[in-house]
């Protein structure tokens, strides 16, 4: 059983099954329509969304001017991945992006892991981005005095906990001024005026679900559509960011660059997660490779053009966001609209929300692309029901997993609220970046000439170099790690009072513990590069990805991995037995013999 685990799909295969037609042998029928504008306009829609308009603004209020460094930090890391998935774009034309990729380099298991890692990045981040969107479409609403009731465009947790947290406040605090009561009073009246089914306040974001409802309809009836809709999208929204850095860099004063590292390396370094969602999305144009006239050719300048293109923007707007007011007062949800507040240009705000209304909705309908066809994929090689692999007769889309993405994306968005799901999306996507950069290394050699090939850069000097450094750096994290760990026992480390003196699991030692597990595997992975000279640009693929990866809150893990063994369930219990490759490895009955 261990051997049929890690069973893997032929490359060479695949490539032949590709160039004639096949569509990784189990059957085509997806329409051919997208080039490398296409590829590059969806690249963009994906990552230019919620984070330029409002993760942002939190990221330069930690690190200041400096925030600028970090999304050069950023695109250089996924930069490294990018590389790595174009390589693959082009050696694997087919569609399941990270999935795919896997299951030629690790195998079967490893495949199905990242398969089922990739639903938090885009059927769970999907329900993040659309909570984000109704938060922008209800501000735009509100700009032209259309009040939707509070119980329509909130989830019950968040109705709850400002309903409590405001109780509290105006308890301890009666004193407070009449502004300062009316957003406590709107949160305890918005609660008491809900309706109530069964005893229980009634809140659901119906704005949210209806997006999903209608990008979901979208990219039903076809990738044509999705195409001509996502392009006319990131026109408009490359204008307004385009529109904002020419109008901002007359308002910027010089003098609030400086200092331009206010709180440090350690500033600029706090706001990596926020800055890191920035730039998630480049990766799910990989999923679209049965529907690109040439996807050897065209995926990786997609991919590779988008990443570049976001990184000039963001960087331009950083630097107008942080000159144009202090860092010091842009820890808001809606920087950019509040910068032009600020310096009196009130109109360019309505520009500003109309954008992240588009860009969410850019968003929303390449991730909507997105997870169908990874579904497909696995469904083509028996990992899932044949259901998830139906291609419409009329329309020429995987019609069944389009319309079970929008059901697990649009349902959620009802009732849940954004913060842990961000924080899994992440997670899903850093691992499946660190598996695919982690793959070009064991993927198999190939004498083709034509597509694309990451220029190879012996890492026998330089990975070494960065690790040492690195364990330098980190000296002192890694010894009280195993000081604190050898004097309080296995127990006593992770289990630790809280303030009301209740022992807890302790998540700060799991996190601590994820750090020394990423030091060891990197000692690991350093060692690999000198013996079998690895390339470097893989390499810090995986280190760069990785290391963020740990940086991810603890919490988080814990629903990761249990998010995880729930996948592993289904696919012992199912896939293992369905797949493909068991079929084709099963003992044949013998032949009867010829009378």
């Amino acid at each position: 059983m261990p051997n049929q685990l890690f069973r893997k799909k032929s490359l060479d295969k695949i490539v032949r099954d590709a160039e004639s037609g096949i569509s990784d042998g189990h059957g085509g029928g997806l329409k051919k329509v997208l080039n490398v504008k296409d590829l590059t306009f969806m690249g963009i829609a994906a990552v230019v969304g919620a984070g330029i308009f409002s993760t942002i603004g939190a990221a330069a209020y930690d690190g200041g001017p400096g925030i600028s460094l970090l999304f050069v930090l950023t695109a250089v890391t996924c930069g490294f991945s990018a590389l790595c998935y174009a390589e693959f774009a082009s050696r694997v034309p087919i569609a399941g992006s990270a999935y795919t990729y896997a299951y030629v380099s690790f195998g079967e298991i490893i495949a199905w892991i990242i398969g089922w890692a990739l639903i938090l990045e885009y059927a769970i981040g999907n329900i993040v981005v659309a909570i984000s969107w109704s938060g922008y479409f209800n501000n735009l609403l509100l700009a032209f005095n259309i009040h939707l009731p509070h119980w329509l465009v909130t989830d019950p947790g968040t109705a709850k906990d400002a309903f409590l947290a405001a109780t509290e406040t105006l308890s301890k605090n009666p004193q407070l001024t009449a502004d300062a009561k009316a957003p406590l009073l709107e949160a305890i009246t918005s609660w008491n005026s809900a309706p109530t089914l069964f005893g229980s306040h009634v809140f659901m974001n119906v704005p949210a679900f209806c997006i999903v409802a209608l990008i979901s309809y979208i990219t039903y009836i076809g990738i044509r559509e999705s195409k001509k809709t996502t392009n006319a999208m990131v026109i408009f929204k490359l204008s307004v960011v385009v529109l904002v850095i020419i109008l901002g860099a007359f308002f910027v004063n010089t003098a609030n660059w400086h200092p331009f590292l206010p709180n440090g390396v350690a500033g600029v370094l706090k706001g990596v997660s926020a800055v890191f969602y920035a730039y998630i999305g480049f990766d799910a144009i990989s999923t679209t490779a049965e529907e690109c006239t040439n996807a050897q050719r065209d995926l990786p300048k997609g991919m590779i053009y988008s990443l570049l293109i976001c990184t000039v923007l963001y960087i331009l707007i950083a630097l107008v966001l942080t000159g144009m007011v202090s860092y010091t007062k842009l820890n808001l949800s809606d920087p950019l609209a509040f910068v032009f507040e600020a310096v009196h240009q009130k109109w360019i705000g309505y520009f500003i929300s109309v954008s992240a209304v588009v860009a969410t909705t850019s968003v929303l309908l390449v991730f909507q692309l997105g997870q169908p066809r990874i579904w497909m994929s696995m469904s083509r090689d028996g990992l899932l029901p044949k259901a998830f692999g139906k291609i419409h007769p009329k329309f020429h889309t995987p019609w069944f997993s389009t319309i079970v993405t929008g059901i697990i994306v649009g349902v959620p968005t009802l009732f849940m609220g954004s913060n842990l799901m961000t924080q899994l999306t992440s997670i899903g996507t850093l691992f499946a970046f660190v598996i695919v950069s982690y793959g070009v290394l064991v993927l198999p050699k190939s004498n083709r000439k034509s597509g694309f090939r990451m220029p190879y850069v012996d890492g026998r000097f330089i990975v070494p170099v960065l690790y040492i450094l690195f364990v330098f750096l980190m000296w002192g994290r890694i010894k009280g790690t195993f000081r604190e760990f050898s004097s309080k026992g296995l127990h006593d480390y992770f289990f630790r009072p809280d303030d009301k003196g209740r022992v807890i699991f302790s998540n700060e030692a799991l996190q601590e513990v994820l750090f020394i597990v990423y030091v060891t595997l990197a000692g690991l992975l350093t060692a690999a590069t000198i013996i079998r000279k690895y390339s470097l640009i893989p390499v810090l693929g995986v280190l760069f990805c990785a290391y963020l990866l740990i940086e991810i809150p603890a919490i988080a893990w814990i629903w990761f991995f249990a998010w995880m063994t729930i996948g592993l369930i289904i696919y012992f219990l199912y896939g293992y037995w369905k797949s493909q490759l068991a079929a084709r490895s099963a003992p044949q009955p013998p032949r009867a013999p010829i009378s």
